[in-house]
C-alpha cells in the first residue's frame, strides 16, 4: 500500500550548509563519506533470491508473502543542526529498509496514544482489541508496552507465519544461527525477543484503533506535515488483509522478514530523523506527544539497548564511538538512521556493512569540532 494522500512526488530539498558552517571538519567528513561507501553491505543486490536461499530461515518458513524488490547501492548523508552537511550516492533511491518499519510503528503508537485511542500503554491489549488474538492463557495479560519492548511473548500464528519462526533469533549471527526450534514461553514481559510475528500482531492491533490503513495515518500525520514525499510505499502480505469497520484493509508488516514492510527513499528517512531529534516538533507544531520521543528512548528492563522498538546505545555499549545519547532506526541488510542529541546530528546510511557502523560513527564523530 503506498501513501496515497495529496504528498509531492518528490522530497522538498534539504536545506544545506558548508561543514566547516556546521561545526564539521570538511576533510573529516569527506573520510567518513568515503569509509561509509567502501564497506557496502555484503547482501547481493537481489533480495528475493536471498530470501529465498534461506537468509533468515529455511522453508516452507522463508516463504516471501508481499512485495520484494532488488536493492540499488550504497547511499546515505549527513544531518547537523538540520541542514544538509553531506550526502554520497542516490538517496533518492527508494529500497526495503527491513526492520526500520519497527520504529515506525512506535511512532504511529504515538500517535494512537496522543489521540487517546491507547490511554495506558500497560493495560492489556485485549481491553481494546477484540479479535480473538489476545486470548488465552498466554496472551490474554499482554500490554501495549510489552509489544512495543519485544517482550510481549505473545503466542500464535498471524497471516500464515507462527510466532515459532522467530523464536530463539540471535540477531548477533542473524543468517547464521538456528532458530525456530520450541522453548517454553515465559509469562508476557519477562523475556525479550526479536520476533517479526508479535511485531506485526502490533501492527494489526494498531490498525484496529486507528479503524483506517496506517500508511494513510502515517501520510497525514507525519509525512505530509515534515515535508516528505509521496515516493514511499508500505506494504503488507497477500495474506494479511482483515475486516475494520466494514471495510477490507491490509495490515502491513513491521519489516521485510517475508517482503513488504517500508519502501523509502535516504532523503524521506532524514526528515523523520530530524522530527524525533527535535521531540517531535516540525516548524512549532507538535506532531508526537509530548514525552513520547523519551519514552521511547527509555531502556527495556529486559535489554538496554532496546526501548520502543528503537535502539539504544546505553552506556556506549552498542556503538562505543558515538554518544550515550545516540539510537538508531535499524533494519537488516545494513539500513540505518542514526540520530545523536548530543551532536544535533542525523545520519541515514543504507546499505552499509552492518559490522562497520561504529567505524562509519567514529569518522563523523572525528569530524565535529
Amino acid at each position: 500500500m503506498s501513501a496515497h494522500l495529496p504528498l509531492p512526488p518528490h522530497p522538498a530539498p534539504l536545506p544545506a550548509a558548508p561543514p566547516e558552517a556546521l561545526g564539521l571538519d570538511p576533510a573529516a567528513l569527506s573520510a567518513a563519506v568515503d569509509f561509509a561507501l567502501g564497506h557496502e553491505s555484503p547482501w547481493p543486490r537481489d533480495i528475493r533470491a536471498h530470501l529465498e536461499a534461506g537468509f533468515f530461515e529455511g522453508p516452507p518458513d522463508n516463504a516471501i508473502l508481499g512485495p520484494v524488490r532488488p536493492r540499488g547501492g550504497p547511499n546515505g548523508l549527513v544531518l547537523r543542526h538540520g541542514r544538509l552537511a553531506a550526502r554520497w550516492g542516490d538517496t533518492r533511491q527508494v529500497d526495503m529498509t527491513f526492520s526500520v518499519a519497527k520504529s515506525y510503528l512506535a511512532i504511529l503508537a504515538g500517535i494512537a496514544v496522543g489521540d487517546g485511542l491507547i490511554p495506558d500503554l500497560d493495560a492489556p491489549v485485549r481491553d481494546l482489541v477484540q479479535d480473538g488474538g489476545f486470548e488465552g492463557p498466554q496472551n490474554a495479560t499482554v500490554t501495549w508496552r510489552q509489544l512495543l519492548q519485544n517482550t510481549s511473548e505473545w503466542e500464535g500464528t498471524l497471516f500464515g507465519k507462527s510466532d515459532l519462526i522467530d523464536r530463539g533469533r540471535n540477531l548477533q549471527v542473524e543468517g547464521q544461527g538456528r532458530k525456530g526450534l520450541p522453548r517454553p514461553l515465559h509469562p508476557p514481559g519477562r523475556y525479550w525477543e526479536y520476533n517479526d510475528v508479535r511485531v506485526n500482531r502490533l501492527s494489526l492491533a494498531l490498525l484496529r484503533r486507528f479503524g483506517r490503513p496506517l500508511p494513510e495515518v502515517f501520510a497525514e500525520r507525519i509525512m505530509g506535515p515534515i515535508g516528505a514525499s509521496a515516493e514511499w510505499e508500505w506494504h503488507g502480505y497477500e495474506t494479511s488483509w482483515v475486516e475494520v469497520g466494514g471495510r477490507h484493509l491490509q495490515s502491513v508488516s513491521g519489516g521485510g522478514h517475508w517482503g513488504g514492510g517500508v519502501f523509502i527513499h535516504a532523503e524521506d528517512q532524514a526528515r523523520i530523523g530530524q522530527l524525533v531529534l527535535q521531540d517531535g516538533v516540525w516548524a512549532g507544531r507538535r506532531l508526537l506527544p509530548e514525552g513520547w520521543v523519551a519514552q521511547c528512548r527509555t531502556a527495556s528492563a529486559l535489554n538496554p539497548h532496546y526501548g520502543l522498538l528503537w535502539w539504544l546505545n546505553t552506556g556506549r555499549s552498542r556503538w562505543p564511538s558515538a554518544s550515550a545519547e545516540s539510537f538508531c532506526f535499524s533494519g537488516a541488510g545494513g539500513n540505518v538512521t542514526w540520530v545523536d542529541p548530543a551532536a544535533g546530528l542525523v545520519a541515514v546510511l543504507r546499505w552499509v556493512d552492518a559490522t562497520r557502523l561504529d567505524g562509519v560513527m567514529a569518522r563523523v564523530d572525528a569530524a565535529i569540532r
